[in-house]
């Protein structure tokens, strides 16, 4: 049976494989040791909780999924997120979840998750297309866990306007790669005031969308402040009974110059009137 100490260990390995270097990566670790370096109790669920507690004042994004009936061996390489299959993505309509026209202008979408673009994109479109009549647009992202950054630039560019604009820079262990809203037909943009309401269900690539239209000028946000989950991550399991998720790369918001990890997307105003 795995030990947390030996549980500990490995995810320190895989931190350092693939984490940036800098200044969170040696006090995470740090603070991982100096908890669990001499802890030879069993793992279970609790100690994956508590793991992740030690983690998250370094690195908000990392988890440990706990599976009692788990046989598989730990991995050796790092592994890349499976895609959902199709008929799952067009079974929740690419996690749209509500589009409603109100009798006052109002248009509210409602989007909890980024499902990779190519699978969503019809789906947002059509929701967005819905409201370009609209008076006014209230996206609502309080349930949004996150997902592909391809889809969080498809909506911002409905936001942001028909030209290409760069929302960020992702550097990590296999490069940099920036992200860009696609270039629209002419027109096709919505101009409408727009609300974004966020709140502690906003998480990661959700918190992304709402970072990079608050940072724009383009939205107000509305609610309450989200996790503050800003790193790219893999799934790695560690041993057969866990999984973690580990941060691989940082995200470069290219107006800030940074990012939200840590203090999460501060709103600029009470959710109350925008419900």
């Amino acid at each position: 049976m795995t030990s947390v100490r030996e549980l500990v260990a490995r995810l320190a390995l895989w931190i350092e494989r693939l984490m940036p270097a800098g200044d969170r990566r040696t006090a995470l670790l740090a603070a991982l040791e100096t908890q669990f370096g001499a802890d030879d109790a069993p793992v279970t669920a609790e100690a994956c909780a508590a793991i992740e507690r030690a983690a998250w004042p370094f690195a908000r994004h990392i988890a440990l999924i706990y599976e009692p009936d788990g046989t598989d061996p730990p991995d050796t390489e790092a592994r890349e997120w499976q895609l959902p299959n199709a008929a799952t993505v067009r079974a929740r309509a690419g996690c749209v979840s509500r589009v409603e026209r109100r009798t006052d202008g109002t248009g509210v979408i409602r989007i909890d998750g980024l499902d990779p673009v190519g699978l969503a994109q019809p789906f947002i479109d059509a929701a967005f297309a819905l409201l370009a009549g609209s008076q006014r647009i209230v996206l609502d992202l309080r349930g949004n866990g996150g997902g592909e950054p391809g889809t969080v630039a498809l909506i911002a560019g409905w936001l942001l306007g028909d030209d290409p604009v760069q929302l960020s820079e992702v550097v990590g262990s296999a490069g940099r790669r920036q992200w860009w809203t696609p270039a629209r037909p002419p027109g096709t943009a919505l101009r409408q005031d727009t609300v974004v309401l966020v709140g502690p269900g906003t998480f990661s690539s959700g918190e992304a969308l709402a970072y990079h239209l608050q940072h724009r000028g383009r939205v107000t946000v509305a609610g309450d402040r989200t996790p503050g989950a800003a790193d790219h991550v893999l799934p790695i399991r560690l041993a057969p009974t866990v999984i973690a998720h580990v941060p691989r790369a940082v995200v470069i918001d290219t107006v800030t110059g940074s990012n939200w990890e840590g203090t999460g997307v501060i709103p600029d105003e009470t959710i109350a009137k925008h419900l």
